[in-house]
């Protein structure tokens, strides 16, 4: 996995929740199979710019100095009615018709981190590669509705 790759999934986990230490991250990212030592994930935070905020318990934890943009291509959020999340899965609502649409879009958006889609006639299912995933993409595509 190049350097690129492995900087998206640091900023997916940072986005689907708040994690304090590193040793966290290396943690979420050997659960994703992606192997790092710790001094390539500390340059990999310096580099992307990681904040460290408190929230309002007093607790640090990282954030994205800027907001991660979207996997999915614009064409996509003009299909869905609504989202849904089941675990590491998520329930698209299409018109009558237009799952199928939906799923070549998204299949050939070509992002990792979904495994595949199944579409009916006004339904889609989106299996992630995780929950926190599927978490992150399901309020990505509910903030557009």
């Amino acid at each position: 996995m190049n350097k690129i790759e492995r900087q998206q999934h640091i900023k997916r986990i940072i986005q689907a929740q708040r994690i304090g230490t590193q040793e966290e991250i290396k943690k979420h990212l050997q659960a994703e199979g992606v192997l790092v030592t710790q001094a390539t994930l500390s340059r990999d935070l310096r580099e992307l710019g990681l904040l460290k905020l408190r929230d309002e318990l007093g607790k640090l934890y990282y954030s994205l100095a800027e907001p991660m943009t979207t996997p999915f291509s614009p064409d996509v959020r003009f299909y869905i009615l609504s989202v849904n999340r089941a675990g590491f899965m998520l329930v698209l609502h299409t018109n009558l018709g237009e799952a199928d649409v939906l799923a070549n879009l998204i299949d050939n958006d070509g992002i990792e981190d979904i495994l595949g889609t199944i579409a009916g006639a006004d339904t889609l299912l989106i299996i992630c590669r995780n929950e926190a995933i599927a978490r992150q993409y399901e309020q990505d595509l509910a903030a557009s509705l």
